[in-house]
């Protein structure tokens, strides 16, 4: 089996990786969604919004937590999330920069 083999990618290459495989789960879009439009932290009612169950809107959490698109802070017992918006900010502006570099001139296909 191999290996993946990170290390001959640039770190940033490698970042935006990381966060867009996050980004490619429904449920996760649907998170993201559901923090943005209430533009406040979130410390619960997703499960009531997305109709899933507590432990499985928490392993979501944690993969856009580790991927650095959202961060949380305790708040009591709950943990409270909101974006990240110096990674959102980057996210943004690769996906942006990655995007504009194709310029349809000749189709080669």
């Amino acid at each position: 089996m191999g290996v993946t083999k990170t290390e001959i990618f640039t770190d940033e290459q490698n970042r935006l990786a990381t966060m867009l495989k996050a980004l490619a789960h429904p449920a996760r879009i649907a998170i993201l969604q559901e923090i943005i439009k209430r533009k406040t932290c979130i410390c619960g009612g997703l499960v009531e919004e997305l109709g899933l169950a507590q432990a499985t809107i928490s392993q979501h959490l944690k993969e856009l937590k580790n991927a650095g698109l959202i961060q949380g802070t305790i708040e009591g017992v709950s943990i409270c999330y909101c974006i990240n918006p110096e990674n959102w900010t980057l996210l943004e502006k690769a996906l942006g920069s990655f995007f504009a570099s194709y310029k349809m001139e000749n189709s080669c296909c």
